[in-house]
């Protein structure tokens, strides 16, 4: 998180020249991790030394900086957080979150397009902290998701949209509304027409299935999937190429919950297909 706060102090949005509330938490990662420590409950000294496991002469000034700040006060051998220290606490976390979630797929985000997330959901990418990039080596772009594919036959239900078609796809869900598993996908125009003239068959079966929906929305420019095990997210490039290798994975709650919202946006702007 430093190298995060640094970049943006090159960049100026952080002033470096500050020195009010900015300065004494983004320029001391003791400061910051103390803020936090000491808003799960308040702390003495000694419980303080042993968390960090260091000795009073290098606490104690930092310490007396959030004292001074009001960030934090002392009362009987105590340490709490001042209600100026609760307010920058709830705001200051997010923001760390934020910068971890960009930084910690750098490129991914900087290289893609992201009109296809929402802003309501973007505003959200902190969620998507624990995510990591998958890239797959295969040339053959039929071999690309080799990973969604393998965490598909593990999951108890799926949701997802794809604007993209691997002949793969239709029998994959088949097979699973077959199977009884909850699966509802979207796709997009283009995507819809290429089922229907050939494979009217597999759809024609998946529709008859209680537990499948299906659904078209107009214009997507993104591909994801949501299971109870994973979130997976692929992402146009800038240029308007489709990124087959790269996708964005999580398996952490938080990513699940941030792709079951995705999912939840889309499907309430999509129009159900019922019949072919």
């Amino acid at each position: 998180m430093g190298f995060a706060i640094k970049k943006l102090m090159k960049s100026g949005l952080i002033n470096v020249k500050s020195n009010g509330l900015l300065s004494i938490l983004t320029f001391s990662e003791k400061r910051k991790d103390l803020l936090f420590l000491i808003k799960e409950s308040p702390r003495t000294l000694s419980e303080i030394k042993d968390h960090f496991d260091v000795k009073s002469p290098e606490i104690l000034p930092r310490l007396k900086e959030m004292e001074k700040a009001n960030l934090i006060s002392r009362k009987e051998g105590m340490y709490w957080l001042t209600p100026l220290g609760k307010v920058s606490e709830m705001y200051f976390k997010p923001f760390l979150d934020t910068l971890s979630a960009i930084e910690a797929n750098e490129t991914f985000w900087k290289e893609h397009d992201l009109a296809g997330i929402p802003e309501t959901l973007l505003n959200r990418v902190q969620e998507l902290r624990e995510c990591r990039v998958i890239r797959e080596e295969h040339e053959n772009i039929y071999d690309s998701h080799k990973t969604f594919v393998d965490n598909i036959q593990y999951s108890t239900r799926l949701m997802g949209l794809t604007s993209i078609f691997l002949p793969h796809y239709p029998q994959m869900f088949l097979e699973m509304a077959r199977s009884g598993t909850p699966i509802s996908i979207i796709v997009t125009p283009n995507v819809f027409f290429k089922l229907k003239n050939e494979y009217s068959t597999e759809i024609e079966e998946y529709l008859e299935h209680k537990n499948a929906s299906f659904y078209v929305y107009d214009n997507a420019r993104i591909t994801f999937a949501v299971t109870d095990r994973f979130t997976s997210l692929s992402l146009f490039y800038k240029n308007g190429t489709f990124d087959l290798r790269d996708d964005l994975v999580g398996f952490d709650a938080l990513a699940i919950k941030w792709g079951e919202d995705l999912f939840k946006h889309y499907k309430e702007n999509s129009t159900e297909i019922k019949n072919l």
